[in-house]
This record gives C-alpha cells, sequence and structure tokens, in this order.
C-alpha cells in the first residue's frame, strides 16, 4: 500500500508542469556546485560556480543529471558528464589518497572516451578532447577551485544556454543505454501487477530521514540468507520492478527534501501528501507543527482556516476535497535501512473532523489564539535545554500515538499524559524562572490534561468531561485542591507582593498534588499567616468566602491522589488561577472606572 501511493504519487506529480524538479526514470536531482566551461574544441575556458550561497554557505544548484545519486564504497565509480572534481578533474584539496585520485580521472575518462564515437555530438566531443589533454597536476594553478568543489560538477561548451549532459544526442543516448543494461530478471510487480524488469536494489536511496545515514537508506533491502525464500534472494523476495522501485524512491525523496510536506515529531520524520493538489495539503505541515510555509499568503490562510474550523464555520472551500485520501508516513532511521513508524490513510474529510474535534479537546481559558501543533505538544513533554524543552528527550514511540490519535479521533497516548504529569511534578507546573515560554507552556500541559481526559471520558464515560474555563460546581477531590492550592499561592503572592523569591508553588505542588494529606494541614497554617498579612479587610474577607466555598464539599484530605485525580488538581490550579487574575483585572478596571 505505501509503495503504491507513492507510485500513484510520482505519477502525479509527473503530470504536474510546476513539479520541477522531478528526475525520469535514469536520472536523478544532484547539488552541482561548479561548471568547467570549454571552448567548441574543448580547451578550457574557466571554472564556474554554480547557484548562489546563503550567509556564506557552499552554493549550489539542483540539476537532473543521467545515472542515480553517486555510488559509495571503496570502489572507483565515475557518474556520465558529471561528478566530483576527484573524478572530472583528477582534483582533491588536501589530497590525502592521491593515488586513488588519479585512478578515479582515469576511470572517468575512459568511461567517456569509449562511448565518443557512439554519442556522435560535437559538444560530448569537446568534452572527450578535454579530458584527453587535461593534465590534473594543472588544478593547482586555479585557485578558485578551493571554493567551489564542495559538490558536483557538470560541463558547458562557451555560448551554449544548456549542459553537455541536457543535450538531446546526449540524453537519446544515454536512456539507450540504460535499457540495454537491463539484464533484472522478469517477473510480476507487486506494485503495479505488470510483468516486468524486478530491480534488485531499490534505487535511488532514500535522503532526508533525521538521522539516518547521509548517503541513503533503503525502504526495502534484503542483505542475508536468512531472508531467502524458494530460491529468490536479496529484493526478489518481494519483487518490484525497476519503474515502480524509482518512482516511489524519487517521490518520496521529494517529500523528504520539501519543508512544506514534512515535520519531524520526536525521532520520526513524517511526510504528509494527498491524491490530488489539495489547499489542506499545504496546510497540514504548520498544523503538524513545522511552520514550513515561506509564502505570508499561505501562513495567512492556514491561520483564517484554523480559526474556521475551532468556532465550526468551515466554508464550501473547505469541504470542497473532503473525499480525497490523505496519506501520512513517518519513518526512523535503523541502521542502514528505514522503519516504517507509522502509516495512516484517511480522507481530507475525516481528517478535517478529526482536527475540529482535536482543537476542541485542546481549547482552554488564556491559551493562545495560535493552536497548538503537535510539536508544541509534544515539546511538553521533554526537560528543559537551555530554557527551552530538549527535543531530543522526547519519548521516541509518542509522536506516532499521538498523530495517530489526531487522525483516527482516538484515545490519546496515556504516554502523552503521564509525561506531561511527570514534568508538572518536576517543575511545580512549570518552571518560570528557567522556561523562555512558561505562560504558553502553562497553558499547554493544562489543555492536554484537558484533552486527554475528555477523550478518555468519551470512550469510557468513567468521569465527567472537562471544561474549557473554571467550573464551581465541579466536586472532584483533585479538582477542588487544585483550586484550594491556586487561592492558597495567591493569598501569600498578596501578603508579601514584589519580596517573595519563591512561593508554596515551588515548595508544595509536587507534594500538594500527589499526596494532599501530608501537605495541606502545613499550607492552612502557612495561610493563616499569610492572610494576616493582607491590609485591606474587604480582600480578606473576599479571599476567605473563596477558600471556604472551595473546601466546602472535602470532608477530609487523601492521603493519595490517583493519576487522573492528579491531572485534576494541575487543571484545578489552573483553572482558579486563570479566574483569579481575570477577576482582579476585571475589578482593576472598574474601579478605574469609577
Amino acid at each position: 500500500m505505501i509503495l503504491q501511493t507513492l507510485t500513484d504519487y510520482y505519477d502525479r506529480l509527473a503530470a504536474d508542469p510546476q513539479s520541477s524538479g522531478l528526475a525520469p526514470l535514469g536520472f536523478s536531482a544532484q547539488k552541482i556546485s561548479f561548471c568547467v566551461v570549454l571552448d567548441p574544441t574543448g580547451k578550457l575556458c574557466q571554472f564556474q560556480p554554480v547557484g548562489t550561497g546563503d550567509n556564506g554557505k557552499q552554493s549550489f544548484e539542483l540539476l537532473i543529471v543521467p545515472g542515480q545519486a553517486k555510488p559509495s564504497g571503496s570502489g572507483i565509480n565515475p557518474c556520465f558528464l558529471w561528478d566530483n572534481a576527484a573524478y572530472m578533474l583528477g582534483f582533491k584539496l588536501d589530497d590525502p589518497k592521491p593515488e586513488r585520485t588519479r585512478k578515479s580521472f582515469e576511470a572517468f575518462r575512459e568511461r567517456h572516451l569509449k562511448w565518443e564515437s557512439e554519442i556522435d555530438d560535437a559538444e560530448f566531443a569537446a568534452v572527450c578532447n578535454f579530458l584527453k589533454h587535461w593534465q590534473p597536476a594543472r588544478s593547482a594553478d586555479h585557485e578558485e577551485l578551493a571554493e567551489m568543489v564542495g559538490s558536483f560538477g557538470v560541463f558547458r561548451i562557451q555560448g551554449s544556454r544548456q549542459y553537455v549532459h541536457e543535450r538531446p544526442a546526449v540524453l537519446d543516448y544515454w536512456q539507450r543505454a540504460s535499457a540495454s543494461e537491463s539484464d533484472q530478471s522478469m517477473s510480476q510487480c507487486l506494485v503495479t501487477g505488470d510483468v516486468r524488469p524486478i530491480a534488485q536494489l531499490h534505487e535511488p536511496k532514500i535522503k532526508g530521514v533525521n538521522d539516518a545515514q547521509s548517503g541513503g537508506a533503503a525502504l526495502v533491502s534484503f542483505n542475508a540468507e536468512a531472508y531467502t525464500s524458494y530460491g529468490k534472494e536479496q529484493s526478489l523476495n518481494s519483487p518490484v520492478s525497476v519503474d515502480a522501485a524509482f518512482k516511489y524512491a524519487t517521490a518520496l525523496n521529494y517529500l523528504l527534501a520539501r519543508r512544506d510536506r514534512k515535520v519531524v515529531l520526536g525521532d520520526a520524520t513524517t511526510v504528509f501528501w494527498t491524491e490530488k493538489p489539495t489547499p489542506f495539503e499545504d496546510c497540514f505541515g504548520e498544523i503538524a507543527g513545522q511552520a514550513a510555509a515561506e509564502d505570508d499568503s499561505v501562513r495567512q490562510r492556514t491561520s483564517a482556516f484554523l480559526l474556521r474550523l475551532r468556532q465550526g464555520k468551515e466554508t464550501d472551500d473547505d469541504l470542497a476535497d473532503a473525499e480525497v485520501p490523505f496519506y501520512v508516513l513517518g519513518l526512523s532511521p535503523n541502521a542502514a535501512r528505514l522503519s516504517v513508524r507509522f502509516w495512516l490513510v484517511s480522507s481530507v474529510g475525516e481528517l478535517l473532523r478529526r482536527l475540529q474535534q482535536h482543537l476542541r479537546d485542546l481549547e482552554i481559558i488564556g491559551g493562545s489564539e495560535r493552536a497548538p501543533t503537535i510539536r508544541d505538544l509534544l515539546d511538553e513533554t521533554a526537560p528543559l535545554k537551555n530554557g527551552w524543552p530538549d527535543r531530543e528527550k522526547i519519548p521516541p514511540l509518542l509522536a506516532g500515538a499521538l498523530v495517530r490519535a489526531l487522525l483516527t479521533g482516538s484515545a490519546y497516548p496515556e504516554g502523552l499524559y503521564l509525561a506531561v504529569l511527570r514534568r508538572i511534578r518536576a517543575e511545580g507546573f512549570v518552571d518560570t524562572q528557567k522556561r523562555n515560554d512558561w505562560r504558553t507552556a502553562a497553558a499547554r500541559r493544562a489543555a492536554i490534561l484537558k484533552a486527554c481526559s475528555n477523550r478518555k471520558f468519551r470512550f469510557t464515560r468513567s468521569h465527567q468531561e472537562v471544561s474549557v474555563s473554571l467550573d464551581p460546581q465541579r466536586s472532584d477531590p483533585g479538582y477542588r485542591l487544585g483550586r484550594w492550592f491556586a487561592v492558597l499561592e495567591k493569598v501569600q503572592e498578596e501578603a508579601y507582593e514584589d519580596k517573595l523569591n519563591a512561593t508554596i508553588r515551588d515548595r508544595f505542588f509536587s507534594s500538594a498534588m500527589a499526596t494532599p494529606a501530608a501537605v495541606f494541614p502545613r499550607l492552612i497554617r502557612l495561610h493563616q499567616h499569610h492572610l494576616r498579612r493582607i491590609e485591606h479587610p474587604g480582600r480578606r474577607t473576599n479571599l476567605e468566602k473563596l477558600i471556604q466555598e472551595i473546601a466546602g464539599s472535602l470532608a477530609t484530605f487523601p492521603p493519595h491522589l490517583r493519576l487522573e485525580d492528579q491531572g485534576l488538581f494541575a487543571i484545578g490550579y489552573y483553572h482558579q488561577r486563570q479566574d483569579l487574575f481575570t477577576k482582579k483585572e476585571d475589578s482593576t478596571a472598574s474601579e478605574e472606572q469609577a
């Protein structure tokens, strides 16, 4: 299913004239950093940089060239009309193995001279003449080479608007030569169903997966006799035609190379696409957390779309592609291979409904107008590093489980709830001293606990659904104790105003949330002392009345709170803090008006 949909995606891209940079069969897109410019006789004119570099980085241009990715390994593997400077010129900066470089150049020259008469093209003949007479030692005379040979190079004849490898005669010969070299076994392709030559190795290699091998990894491969079955070796165990292997690998590389089609969630590199072009395909990257759109209009369209979705005001344009299939693929590295972390199939319409419910579940008072992304939610499970969540410490399996819950409408992973609770216990809800974005982090953590609780309620009906803002009628002990703790902290803050270095939250929040009976009696004794320091008698009375209202339904302090009640404790604390500050702002505004 995965390979088939990727193959279909390649066909969709190939039929779209806007999909530039997509390589046809037998070719690949490579980063070209320099060009060897020759005159029509093959005499060197200059070495010319290709592309434009930003911020001092090596410049390059992505060009479609004959052949697949540069072969790796210990052998000598020359490419056709493109390669690195060691092969094209016999030059390598600070060369530790000059003998290998010499042999590389000779192999490159021999390959091209062998085909000179068969191709019969004037510009290709000029390249062959250059290779016949070029002396690698002359590379040292060109100091500019050191600045531009960081990647691959190509050839161009002076005055020509195209590179030599783009010449019609060269392209025609390469396609014929590639077809004649095909000696693969014939069998029925599992992807297309056609009887075609079967690929022994699936090329091009997959690049762009975080922490995978830089030279590329394989999605389908066999490298041991244990996988041999019925006399079928290597990839013949799962026969995929050369064409289909090229298409799915090229399509996957295309997705991995695009910032608006890829997002890294935990250790999973996730790509997504639809069966046909839809506006939602452009929005999902920002929803997931990549924020990849470089076009302001796309960002504005995404923000407006999410706002409509949260308010339940979808337009006909939003729902026009409701039946179009939507695919999400999560990959993680595994030595020279890739592991499929998750594979989810949905439709645009179904995903819109799931996303709308997801946004409503996360809605909470005091939250940001910008809907939290999947990456934002995962950040709340990680410890801090230099004031920000350390994304390397996000639990590796959590990203896939969270994406699956969003796309299927199932319960959020229990690991998300537990990981956020651990961070809350460790930091006293949120570390306001060390975390740079502590205000938004507090809202996100409360929103996550609320969303997990409400999703669980829909499936089990084991408890009352949590509201968006303060619910004075809610009688759960955990929720009431969280509210009580927030008021006690507020009394302390008003008693000492700006003289506090730390509040009871910094010292007692974690223990109060887990073992209330061991902590609250002490907090109440401290509260009496704090309350006497508040000078305004009306304010003291109001705070006392609020505490009496909260504590009225609590007969005793529980010795322990279950994990579910600990989450309600944190939500009650957050709700009450938001309510206290909202009331303060309202009363201040009233006094100013008076």
